[in-house]
């Protein structure tokens, strides 16, 4: 048997030939006036379904072109207001740090009226050597701005530490709270003399220690330790921290003291250099 032929007609030329026939009888249509009410009525047949069709076939594309330009649209707006809102996320930043800074300043200036004999610099941390603590850290003031080695180093709500090195424009602070710190301390409110010794262990239970306090020292739990006048490095007067846990030692003739220090070490910003060292001042 023979495979019939099939007709393959695309669809465009299909709709090109129906458009066609359909212009064809409505000139027809209107030319024969009254007369071809039958060539009317079949038109009326063929061409009123179409051009129904047509007519839903035209609103269903106005439909989707209004629909994905309403999706274009809120695209749009989504992507201006997301700009808006990290603009406003980066205002709100600035602000914060503004203010973190103003109250930085504030401390700073508080503290420099607290201790208002000693001639100081201000100074901003520019890098920490400890992972957790500021127990060694940089500073943006060298020997440019008068900077030296010895030079005491104060923020918060007291001493921090000793500048133990210095570029032209930097220097490096090493701070109480290291290990190999050493510093000649007395009670405020009895002149007992101790030491107070970095210790970055205990410090993670928020206290350093202080030792070689005189058994039966009239001292309490929250008394303020300052550095003393017999001090090799320091500068007296200047607060270090508040003790607790007052023990008698082994040797049952020291005591020895927890030290909850004036400066919070986990975050330090700005700080202020006394420009005299010790021995130039004495």
């Amino acid at each position: 048997m023979q495979k019939r032929n099939k007709i393959n007609i695309k669809p465009r030329y299909l709709f090109v030939l129906m458009v066609s026939l359909c212009a064809v009888i409505l000139i027809v249509s209107f030319r024969s006036g009254n007369n071809d009410s039958a060539i009317r009525q079949f038109a009326g047949d063929v061409v009123t379904p179409m051009q129904s069709g047509i007519n839903k076939l035209g609103s269903f594309f106005a439909d989707k072109l209004k629909y994905f330009k309403s999706i274009d649209d809120l695209t749009a707006e989504n992507a201006s207001l997301k700009e808006q809102l990290a603009d406003i996320s980066y205002q709100n930043k600035v602000l914060m740090q503004s203010r973190y800074e103003l109250d930085d300043l504030k401390k700073l200036y508080n503290l420099d009226n607290n201790y208002a004999d000693y001639p100081k610099v201000a100074a901003r941390v520019i890098y920490n050597n400890s992972s957790n603590w500021y127990s060694s850290f940089g500073i943006d003031k060298g020997t440019d701005d008068g900077i030296k080695v010895g030079m005491n180093v104060m923020a918060g709500d007291g001493l921090v530490g000793i500048v133990t090195k210095t570029g032209h424009n930097n220097a490096t602070v090493k701070s109480i709270i290291d290990d190999s710190s050493n510093v000649s301390g007395m009670f405020l409110d009895t002149s007992d003399t101790c030491i107070v010794k970095g210790n970055l262990k205990t410090l993670e239970n928020g206290h350093i220690e202080v030792t070689d306090i005189k058994k039966g020292a009239d001292i309490k739990d929250g008394y303020e330790v300052v550095t003393s006048y017999i001090s090799t490095k320091y500068h007296p007067g200047i607060l270090i921290g508040y003790i607790s846990d007052i023990t008698v030692d082994s040797s049952n003739m020291t005591e020895s003291a927890k030290l909850t220090p004036a400066v919070d070490f986990s975050k330090l910003d700005m700080v202020l250099i006394i420009t005299k060292e010790k021995e130039a001042m004495y």
